[in-house]
């Protein structure tokens, strides 16, 4: 993983990450899983607390989740019955050569040192399996969820993914792209607590936490769309991509 600071931050707020963070819309990991049969075997790689596994789950897949975090894989294994993730990452993960018919990722790509992991994820599927990226990304193009991201500095969001995500290595094949509309309903305390679950607050010193947290409770105070608002929509656009391995 790149900067393991910030990529190992998440354990300590494991609790929180699961409670606030979005899921993924249905239509979005039915688009990942499409050609995957419902007897088929996915892992959930970079899992976290579950959000992902679970969305595979409801829709009846065997799902392996693996996770490097322990303190995000006993969150995992708390809320989510009768799964126990791995430990293990996108680098070395802990299963046999091809012995899996997708790996899917929520949340976490952004993280991997992409050269080895691409080559470990051809390792463990079997040939045609599809690995398949989803992230949900914040709509700025409105314009308050524009100034949360500056306030909180959520760089993660910065660019556009279909530009930076091309391809997967010489393994796999030509790189589909799905975009999906999604929000979420949410009181001003829990953007808050979401934000929180963010690896650039996590590290941050004591002083620029509240530096975050005052400048976000002015924008709930004064901005023309949230103020006097007990709940407010936090759109999002879920980003997948998907390939297969040659």
């Amino acid at each position: 993983m790149t900067d393991p600071t910030h990529a190992l931050s998440f354990g300590a707020a494991a609790a929180d990450y699961d409670r606030f963070r979005p899921g993924y819309p249905e239509e979005a990991v039915r688009w990942a899983l499409d050609g995957v049969g419902p007897a088929d075997r996915v892992v959930d790689l970079g899992a976290g607390t579950g959000i992902l596994t679970r969305a595979v789950l409801a829709l009846g897949y065997d799902v392996v989740p693996v996770e490097p975090d322990p303190g995000m894989r006993t969150q995992l294994s708390a809320v989510t019955p009768g799964t126990t993730a791995l430990a293990g990452s996108a680098e070395s993960v802990p299963l046999p050569d091809g012995a899996v018919d997708a790996v899917l990722v929520g949340q976490a790509y952004h993280w991997f040192d992409k050269e080895r992991a691409h080559v470990e994820i051809a390792r463990v599927l079997r040939p045609g399996g599809t690995f398949a990226p989803i992230w949900n990304t914040r709509d700025e193009s409105v314009e308050w969820v524009a100034e949360l991201s500056r306030i909180a500095d959520l760089r993660d969001n910065a660019g556009d993914l279909t530009e930076k995500v091309t391809d997967f290595g010489p393994t796999f094949g030509p790189v589909a792209l799905a975009a999906f509309a999604h929000r979420t309903t949410l009181t001003p305390e829990e953007v808050v607590g979401m934000l929180h679950t963010r690896s650039y607050w996590l590290t941050a010193q004591p002083g620029e936490q509240q530096r975050v947290d005052r400048e976000l409770w002015e924008l709930f105070a004064t901005h023309p769309d949230l103020a006097g608002r007990e709940r407010v929509e936090l759109p999002y656009r879920t980003i997948a991509f998907r390939a297969r391995r040659r």
